[in-house]
């Protein structure tokens, strides 16, 4: 880190090189309900808007990609092979969202990903604290 340093983005990037497992896949699922959020908003503004309609579902496209690889199919089984399903499913939703530019898969996917999102924050926040579970967080093979 440089004298120059942004301070927020120093403590953002300790955040995440100091995060569980399962702290980072919460993490990741905000910021893909945060990225649909700006297409939505961005949508109605039309064509001004399309660019960054575009790299924001990008970039949730590359977060469900991370997700997808993250996945432990060894011991996740049936759980994980679903799971890659849905982020298949989600990833050719957005895409044929954003290339039409329409709203509505947009608006479910980000519901799902919150619903997930929500499941994932529950099951870390009960891993960090029923004394089971080393400092690894949790497994996202399920």
């Amino acid at each position: 880190m440089g004298l120059r340093a942004n301070p927020v983005d120093a403590y953002k990037q300790t955040r995440v090189r100091t995060a569980s497992q399962g702290r980072m896949i919460v993490m990741l699922y905000d910021e893909a309900v945060r990225q649909l959020g700006i297409a939505i908003q961005e949508l109605p503004e039309g064509a001004r808007g399309y660019e960054k309609v575009n790299n924001a579902v990008s970039k949730v496209q590359q977060i469900i990609t991370e997700l997808m690889v993250a996945l432990d199919f060894e011991n996740g089984g049936a759980f994980a092979q679903n799971m890659l399903n849905l982020y298949m499913y989600f990833n050719r939703q957005l895409s044929e969202a954003n290339l039409h530019k329409n709203e509505e898969p947009i608006k479910q996917i980000r519901g799902f990903l919150a619903e997930l999102r929500d499941a994932w924050a529950e099951a870390e926040k009960k891993s960090s604290f029923d004394g089971k579970s080393g400092a690894g967080g949790v497994n996202i093979a399920g």
